[in-house]
């Protein structure tokens, strides 16, 4: 068998097993079928998801049933302004041994799991929210002067109230951009509301089965950096990158006027990383450009911050990011100023 044909069949094996997950989840989730996919793909890369919407909408119930259908351990954060970075890494505890002496023991604390739900994390102070920034990046705790390894996979997925600002703390950019995706929850459509509540009013419990465990998860973590990516998609992934840089080289006009900052090395990792999950998906092992522009807007909007101008004429970063897609072609021939970026991601 070729390297061809085996990259075709483990792509084929690697989409009946996606959709073995997504079906689980579609047993209980209704709808909303963009952001399960966002989720799924965050997992299947190695990366962290906030999910951003109003109260009500499943934000909750789609991480703990992804977290049934997964063979996972899982646990749940509720921050609050009270909450202290030791309720969530956990803290030395004064013990007895039996012969009456005094230890230091030391207790872990509920980010010791694979799948993890911070529910509000903008709930909590930023020095809890800090937290967070180690595990999340090196998949590491440090407590005391100890470092202690996560166990393989580890998936973040944190949630967040956009209409209620009220005793919040809006996360800083810097543990914004640790965030592979910003999924936005929209409302359910009317066949979706209906199904809805058929399933919640009717006294059925309807529980996923578990179709996949953690070695599986990190098998798939290594075919997906295998799909190829050629030199003009990943230029294309550079510029879209390049092109979000306020008076930058490849700045549109849209985004000198709208934009204050553009994105880090880190959003021109997760377009990649992205669309070779989308490549996948759709039977093939090399990227497309169609598979870039997909996953742009969750990939970038919380990696672009906003200037007055775009704040004071209600621009929000979708609106700029689109007009980006729109107006940036898909092939250039200034090839110096992309290759110079590529080397900057890849030492990031």
């Amino acid at each position: 068998m070729s390297i061809g044909e085996s990259m075709q069949q483990q792509a084929e094996e690697f989409r009946t097993r996606y959709h073995a997950v997504r079906d689980q989840i579609g047993r209980v989730i209704v709808g909303h079928d963009e952001i399960v996919h966002g989720v799924l793909t965050c997992l299947f890369v190695g990366g962290h998801c906030l999910l951003e919407g109003v109260p009500g909408l499943g934000k909750t119930l789609l991480v703990r049933t992804l977290a049934q259908a997964l063979d996972l351990d899982f646990s749940r954060i509720q921050f609050t302004p009270d909450l202290m970075p030791a309720d969530i890494l956990g803290t030395n505890m004064v013990m007895e041994t039996p012969d009456g002496k005094r230890i230091f023991e030391f207790q872990r604390g509920p980010i010791f799991t694979q799948i993890c739900l911070a529910d509000e994390i903008n709930r909590a102070t930023p020095k809890t929210q800090s937290a967070m920034l180690e595990t999340m990046q090196e998949g590491t705790i440090t407590v005391a002067g100890t470092r202690y390894e996560l166990k393989k996979p580890f998936f973040v997925m944190a949630t967040q109230n956009p209409i209620e600002q009220e005793g919040t703390y809006p996360l800083p950019e810097a543990q914004l951009d640790r965030f592979f995706f910003k999924l936005v929850v929209g409302y359910s459509g009317r066949d979706e509301l209906a199904t809805i509540i058929d399933r919640t009013t009717r006294g059925v419990h309807i529980e996923p089965e578990k179709v996949m465990d953690g070695s599986e998860i990190v098998r798939w973590q290594r075919l997906i950096r295998e799909v190829i990516l050629a030199q003009h998609v990943q230029d294309y992934v550079v510029r879209l990158t390049l092109a979000t840089h306020p008076e930058g080289p490849l700045a549109l006009p849209v985004t000198n006027q709208y934009l204050r900052w553009g994105s880090s090395p880190r959003g021109a990792q997760t377009l990649a990383l992205a669309s070779k999950v989308r490549a996948l998906l759709e039977g093939r092992y090399n990227v497309s450009f169609e598979d870039v522009r997909r996953v742009y807007l969750p990939a970038m909007r919380h990696r672009v911050i906003l200037n007055f101008e775009a704040q004071a004429e209600g621009i929000d970063t979708d609106h700029v990011l689109l007009e980006i897609l729109e107006k940036l072609p898909e092939r250039s021939d200034d090839r110096p100023v992309a290759a110079a970026v590529v080397a900057s991601a890849g030492r990031e």
